[in-house]
Formats: structure tokens, sequence, C-alpha cells
């Protein structure tokens, strides 16, 4: 629910309330961010402006919604623009439009002949609201920054949560007190990046179960930016958006321009409330609508099987295997078209090689439907190789300097998905090759971020940031609404590419490369706390790993791989007998508790970082599933325990023979023997 009160701007959730002032300026003031109160209660809030002295603006030193640049207000800007007569802004209150779950204000600068709306809509049901900023230009101006949302918080103190990593070790989860200061988290590579995560949580003294949360999201998956900003009074500023290193746009008389969407959510229910929310708001909207009820299958990608030893004979062996075990998708990676024998040449040719499949991918599409699964294939759209007939034939199609050496890393150059010729290229490629082909699943990669970001050919090179996601996303979008059948997962060298932006076009993302099962444990861990377990697709690959040589039981790896959507990536020839035999076995099983772990509600149980063991659990509302991964065993002690969260307390509950109260279960918990290092659970509790 959304109303007004004179002045003042109240936004409802279930269990939620957001407030805001138009003060006597025309300026949007943050006066509340908590739990929802009675409607008589808005009326009483105390201003949150603190009037200190004339070094700070007179009405006194607040937290906005929007900031002004060339006011008396030193934050991160909401907007920074200019036109050849202007570079500061003067923005006041023009009118306010609420209708139903959304509210829409407009701000008016007279003097750069510029209107900006604020667009806030309320999905009360999971107490988060959706934030964006369009802009109409009067006259010619160009863009320097443009945020999607400004938070402004009033709470004394808070501790900070974001996520950090590289490759083979995304979502390291980092928390610490946000000191008085300005702290960014971003991306300026191109990409969302590995390093960092469009994802943000501020609290004071937040439990898993307990405590207010409020928390964040950007869905943009180039260049962004989330500042954090505390002042000496208190104030926190929150400013999240495109990043402004680097950017530029530019709006003609009469264009408008908006900005990617951000997503704010508060909860008082700790960071596992926080994280329930968001997985079912991102289950529930985010998600490609024609796949949010569909299980996502289990697939089967032949890549640490075969590297770029690709043949038709081989593929067909592993399918074979692959069909035996239950697979339900079968995934040819890299390695299938042009000349592509290591990642030195072929990127960009995306022709069938006739040397590894000389009747093309038919008869391969066909043994794979003959078996009983879907056919998938493996493309890295945005990128060329020096050695390819496409790069040869369009030097002029990469991000380059004039009279500079152009920056190769991993073989490879970014394609200038800013050139409309371009986009257009890659669009008729990828379409021309799901027309000819019954695939249905596509794994889009990304394996390398920018350098030498500019082009000759665009009036502004800064504007090639934005313009390469918006070319990205578009070519998404045509391809989904003219293949509706095909799935797609965002890889980019594992979780490079991963944000509320991208997760609206696709059903899945590549968590890591890293497919260690104990390291999954803790990066599937910081994923999470803000991304949706069916979202995350998670390999059983072989032992030793390829990674850090570690061999760990199979049934270890596969309960690691149960916790998202399961594949597995291993060579299965060379698997035993017994291997294949218990794999089937775990497949099936994880098909039984599929419908827990990608559509129920799940509880983070326990961490090995701080309980030594790993346990997970997923329930919806009546049957409940209990993932457990042990670490080794230490000074030879061997019992385990784990409690539960999300029962009914009162309800009597079966497992193994038992029969024990909800309550129990929470209280004293599992108790688990362990017999060996890296032993792995999976426990279903069923009503009695």
């Amino acid at each position: 629910m959304i109303y007004r009160i004179e002045n003042r701007f109240v936004i409802e959730g279930t269990n939620l309330a957001y407030v805001f002032d138009v003060d006597a300026r025309g300026r949007l003031v943050h006066q509340y961010l908590g739990g929802r109160l009675l409607e008589l209660d808005y009326a009483e809030l105390p201003d949150a402006r603190i009037l200190h002295s004339s070094f700070e603006t007179p009405e006194g030193v607040a937290a906005y919604e929007f900031a002004s640049f060339g006011d008396l207000v030193y934050t991160e800007p909401t907007l920074k623009s200019h036109t050849e007569r202007e570079r500061l802004h003067a923005f006041t209150f023009q009118e306010a439009c609420i209708d139903g779950d959304t509210l829409e204000i407009d701000l008016v600068d007279s003097i750069q002949q510029l209107t900006v709306t604020l667009h806030f809509t309320v999905y009360a049901a999971y107490d988060i609201i959706e934030r964006k900023m369009t802009l109409k230009a009067g006259e010619t101006v160009t863009l320097e920054g443009a945020q999607s949302f400004s938070l402004g918080l009033t709470e004394r103190k808070l501790r900070l949560s974001h996520f950090s990593g590289a490759w083979t070790s995304e979502f390291q989860l980092q928390q610490g007190e946000l000191l008085p200061g300005k702290k960014t988290i971003e991306s300026r590579r191109g990409l969302t990046s590995h390093q960092s995560n469009p994802w943000f949580a501020l609290d004071q003294s937040a439990t898993e179960e307990n405590g207010e949360v409020i928390y964040g999201f950007l869905g943009h998956s180039g260049n962004w930016a989330i500042h954090f900003e505390r002042d000496q009074f208190g104030f926190t500023q929150v400013t999240g958006g495109l990043n402004p290193f680097d950017f530029a746009k530019k709006l003609e008389a009469g264009e408008s321009f908006t900005t990617p969407t951000g997503y704010i959510g508060y909860t008082q229910q700790g960071f596992g409330g926080m994280s329930r929310n968001a997985h079912d708001f991102e289950r529930d909207v985010i998600m490609p609508e024609r796949t949010r009820e569909t299980l996502r299958p289990v697939l089967y990608n032949s890549w640490e099987a075969t590297y770029f030893d690709v043949s038709e004979d081989g593929q067909k062996r592993l399918v074979d295997e692959a069909a035996a075990i239950g697979c339900e998708l079968f995934v040819v990676d890299d390695g299938w078209f042009g000349e592509r024998n290591s990642d030195a040449a072929g990127l960009g040719d995306w022709h069938v090689n006739t040397t590894k499949f000389p009747n093309g991918l038919e008869p391969l599409i066909r043994y794979v439907e003959d078996k009983g699964l879907q056919f998938g294939l493996w493309v890295e759209p945005e990128m060329v190789n020096p050695d390819s007939d496409l790069y040869r034939a369009h030097p002029d199609w990469v991000y380059q300097t004039g009279g500079r050496p152009s920056t190769t890393s991993r073989n490879q150059f970014v394609l200038n998905l800013a050139l409309p010729e371009v986009e257009a290229h890659v669009t008729g490629l990828l379409d021309e090759l799901l027309s000819k082909h019954a695939i249905r699943y596509i794994k889009w990669d990304m394996n390398r971020a920018f350098s030498e970001p500019d082009s000759p050919q665009l009036r502004d090179a800064k504007e090639l940031w934005l313009r390469h996601t918006e070319a990205v996303y578009r070519i998404l979008d045509t391809l989904r609404a003219k293949h509706p059948d095909v799935a797609f997962e965002s890889c980019a060298g594992g979780g490079g590419r991963i944000d509320l932006g991208v997760l609206t076009r696709v059903e899945q993302v590549w968590t890591s490369d890293n497919t260690d099962a104990l390291d999954r444990l803790e990066i599937q861990e910081g994923f999470s706390y803000a991304y949706n377990a069916k979202m995350m697709s998670c390999w059983v690959t072989d032992a030793p790993n390829w990674l850090n040589g570690r061999s760990l039981p199979l049934s270890y790896r596969f309960v690691s791989a149960m916790q998202g959507t399961l594949g597995i990536g291993g060579n299965l020839l060379e698997w035993s007998k017994d291997e294949l035999v218990e794999a089937a076995q775990w497949i099936k099983t994880y098909k039984s508790i599929r419908p827990l772990v990608q559509h129920g509600t799940s509880y983070r149980l326990a961490s090995l970082k701080t309980d030594g063991v790993h346990a997970m659990g997923y329930t919806d509302g009546e049957d409940y599933v209990v993932l457990v991964n042990a670490d080794r065993r230490h000074y030879g002690k061997n019992r385990l325990r784990v409690k539960l969260a999300g029962l009914d307390p009162e309800r009597v509950y079966v497992y193994d023979d038992r029969r024990v109260s909800g309550r129990y279960l929470m209280e004293q918990g599992l108790t688990l023997t362990q017999q060996q290092d890296y032993d792995a659970y999976c426990l279903v509790i069923r009503p009695a």
C-alpha cells in the first residue's frame, strides 16, 4: 500500500514501512525505514533532520531520496549531467502519482530543462521496493552519472555485508562495521564481475533468524557501483546504479532514459528471513515467467570429460552413460565450432566443425533425443579470437583505440556490441543456430573482462559500457521471444555475471568454475544469502578435482551439488561400474527432493566456517530435507549435531523410523555419527 499524508509519503509492505517527506525547498528527505506502523503513527514520526551550523544546509543535515549535484549536499549525487551551458542542478518536487502499488514522483530542473521521475513499486508480500529513475531531456544533455536509487538511513551504527571474490572463489561473504567515510563496491570490468556483486545488507545486531536487516540489489550486468557514505552526524547514504567511472550517455531534446532497476528489502527475521524473502521474490517475480513453475533438469556437460577434444562418436559414448544414470539434458561445451582445437582459435566462427562432426550436429541431437534427453550447447558470442574468420573479415569489430595494439586475454578480444552491425551479426548467427537445430539449452559464456574500452565509431566512447550490456539484453530478449522452448544459463568464467538484470532473462547461472565440492560449499553458502537455489547450477565432477587435486567421496560431491540445480560434469567413461550405480541412485534421490530444493523454503542450518559441518534445510511446509556435509574428523570425534529451523514445534515428524516433535528437532537437533572424513547425508523428514 502507498499513500500520502500531506507532504509525507508512506510505502507499506506486509511488515515494511518506508517514509519520506517533501521539504520546504521541494527536496525528498528520508524519515523512516523499519517495521510497519499504524497509520496514525506516521504523522508522529520526528523530523530526522539535524540543525548544526552555517557550514551545512540551513534546513538541517538530512538523508535524501534524491541528492542534487551543486547543492549543500556532498554525498554521491543521484544524478550528474551537463548541457552546453549548465553543469549544476536545482531539482524540485513537481508532482506525485500513486497508482496501486506504484508511486511516481516528478522532479524538475528548469535550468537544464530536465525532468526526473522516481519510480517506487512495492511488492508487499516480499517486503521489497523496486526503485528506478527515468530522465527526460528538454534540451540536449549528457549524463555523467545516473543512479537507480538513493537511500538515506538514520541508524547510528551499521554493519555492512557484501561479497568479494575472484575466479574460482566467488561469493565470499564479508561483514564489518560501516565506519565514517565512504565505501564503494563496484565493477569497472564491463560485466558484473567475480570480484564483487551488486548486493548488500545492513544490520545492527542481526543473527541468522532474528533482527532487522535492510538489504538491496542492483539489476545490471555491466559497470555498476553501490556507495555507502556515513557522515559525522550518523546518517548513512546508500546510492546504487550505473558506475559513473568513464560513463556518459547523451540525450537529445525529447529523449528519455530509464536506469537499471534497484531493489530495497527489509526484514525483522535476520539474515535467514532476508534470504527467504529474496528467494521467493526472485522465483515469483524476477525469473522468466514461463519457467517459474518448471523444475530444472539434471544436466550432463562434457567439458571436463573432453575439453576441446570433441567428436561425434566420443559425445555419443558420453550420452549413453549420462542417460543410463538418469541425466535429462546433454550439453556439448566448448570445441564444437570453427577451428576450435584450443582456446587460441575459432571464437566468432559459430558454424559446426565438420572434422569433428562430419554430418553436422543433427546426428548427435537425434541420438540424444532418442535416449530421452534434451540437447544443449555452449557459446561465447561476445568474444572473438584473432585467429578466426570473423576477426580476419572485421578487425574493426573489437574494442580498440587507434594506432595501439589491443590486449588479448585468454587469446581473445571482446566484440564491440556497442555497434549495431555487430549486435545484428551476433543475433543473426544465434537465431540461425537455434532455428536449424532442436537445441533446448544454451550456456552463454563470457571469459574475459574489457580492455581498450574505446570505439572510434561512437560519438562518445564512454557510452560503450552501457551500450554493450543493453545489446546483450536485447539479444537475449530477441532469442527468448523467437525460441521460447530454449533455456539459457549465464556464465562468465563461472560466477562473473550474476545479478537481477540477467536473471530476468536466464533460467540459471553457472556459480563458479570451481567444482571442488568442499570449496563449493562456501561459495554456495555465500550465494544463498542473495540468490535462489533453483538458479544455482552445481556439478559433480571427477576426483581428484582438476583445480586443487583434492579427492572427495562421490557421496560428498553429490550432496554438495544437490543443494542447487544438479549437473554432472565428470568423465563418465572413466567412472567405475560401482560409481555409475551410486551416481544413478543419487540422481534418483535428487529427483525425489528436487521440488523441495528448487521450489521450497531454504534454511542455512550450519556452516563449516563456524560449526565444523555444513547443513542446509529445504521445506514446502510439509516435507523437509536436510543435506549435510561433514568436515574431516578431528581428534577421534565422531558426533555431529544439526539443529533444524522452520518446523512446526507442536507437530510430530518421522525420519529413520524415529518419531520426534518439531520442537525437538529445532532445540536438540539431529545427531549424526561420522564414520570417516567428509561424510555426507541426505535425510528426509515427514510429518507423522
